[in-house]
């Protein structure tokens, strides 16, 4: 077996040590040693470079790639699961190696990641997005007519539930058909025209019963939650993490702290929407009136959540915008008053915890070679595509992507 060998690197480890110089050996997929002079069959010279876990990104949705209604709405049904292809590839081509897809993608495209099939993150996956009737993944409109983002199928149990008893229901047919999370709304949401994301979706019961039916077979619950009532009723229920979080309040974060639970902020999502209406992207006029509401709020709340000690872990909703960019999630959290040691842990270590896998996310012999080699400083997080050198996924080194824009390539 070929030793890879990174020699001389600035090693952020994910542990939580300040960075060292030391050399990486890698056998197989594996790191198998960190330390200095070591001896390797192929030796790549980093000269200072930083050296760092591979990025998880814990709230994607790869059978999409930006939020064009029309276009979405108007694509061949399988359509999506060639474009998921090419989005895992973006995704990976960034530095992200590990995803956790928020619902859009079922088992057929997580095997085909771990077949080889497609060169792509290691997958885990919510398959579907569970919302009551009316609520953010409904889909109906005021035409009277469904126009669904997530059309159901066989691999893809439908999003809409209502009542303890078809909850339950709808959550053994999502572990039937693969499912690693389960994803549930408990508020309404900014894509969907007729709802509040202040407003609660579901009761406790009904959240309390999907949190209940997953616990039985060992999966965790993660929970689209905008306002404050609703973040509340999804931590009494007892899920693992709330997405987004925006209209948090004290008590919100008394209970973060005393369910141990974890906040995924996904700062990019409301500020790349309003970024893609302001470029001429049509949306509905609630739509555009939520966008701003929400972006204008969602800093102030991931600072007050990280000033009370929550934890976070780091998400993108990547596929509202299009895929490639998650890094400059980075950027966004060293805004909200993480260091950039602590961005660079929330997307490494920490999401690693979140999602529970242990062999990701550090730097440490045994664990999986997935890295990312950094030129330039370091800490200049906004940076971090510019300076990327190298990915390596499961100790297999991939060139990093074509370094325009993602989310607006020409």
């Amino acid at each position: 077996m070929t030793r890879l060998v990174l020699r001389g690197g600035l090693v952020f480890d994910g542990t939580g040590v300040p960075p060292y110089l030391a050399d990486v050996a890698v056998e197989g997929e594996r790191i198998t040693e960190v330390g200095t002079a070591l001896a390797g069959d192929e030796i790549v010279e980093l000269d200072g470079a930083l050296v760092a876990p591979g990025l998880i990104d814990c709230h994607v949705h790869t059978v999409f790639d930006g939020m064009d209604l029309a276009r979405i709405q108007s694509r061949p049904f399988s359509l999506e699961f060639f474009e998921a292809a090419a989005n895992l590839g973006r995704l990976l081509g960034s530095g992200v190696t590990t995803v956790r897809d928020a619902g859009g993608a079922d088992l057929g495209v997580k095997t085909a990641v771990e077949t080889g099939l497609v060169d792509g993150p290691r997958m885990q996956i919510a398959v579907s997005v569970l919302s009551q009737t009316g609520g953010h993944a409904d889909g109906w409109n005021v035409h009277g007519d469904l126009q669904r983002l997530l059309v159901p199928h066989p691999g893809r149990p439908d999003c809409v539930v209502d009542g303890v008893d078809a909850m339950r229901k709808r959550v053994r047919e999502l572990v039937r058909a693969g499912a690693d999370v389960i994803k549930v709304c408990a508020s309404g949401g900014v894509m969907s025209t007729r709802d509040d994301p202040r407003h609660p979706q579901f009761t406790y019961d009904e959240l309390a019963a999907c949190v209940d039916e997953a616990a039985a077979v060992e999966l965790p619950v993660m929970a689209h939650a905008h306002g404050a009532a609703g973040i509340k009723q999804a931590l009494r229920a007892g899920v693992r993490s709330i997405e987004h979080g925006v209209f948090l309040d004290d008590e919100c974060i008394d209970l973060f702290l005393e369910r141990d639970a974890w906040l995924v902020p996904t700062l990019m999502a409301p500020a790349s929407l309003v970024e893609a209406i302001d470029a001429g992207m049509s949306v509905t006029p609630e739509i555009e009136t939520k966008a701003r509401s929400i972006a204008a709020t969602h800093l102030d709340a991931v600072t007050r959540a990280h000033q009370g000690g929550v934890r976070i872990a780091m998400g993108t909703d990547s596929g509202v915008f299009a895929h490639g960019s998650s890094p400059e999630e980075l950027a966004w959290l060293v805004r909200a008053g993480l260091s950039p040691q602590e961005a660079l842990l929330a997307a490494t270590s920490s999401a690693a915890d979140l999602l529970a896998l242990p062999d990701v996310g550090r730097i440490t012999p045994r664990t999986v070679a997935d890295l990312v080699i950094l030129d330039g400083d370091p800490w200049q997080l906004e940076k971090f595509r510019e300076n990327l050198r190298l990915v390596i996924k499961s100790g297999r080194i991939r060139r990093p992507a074509d370094q325009t824009d993602a989310r607006h390539p020409e």
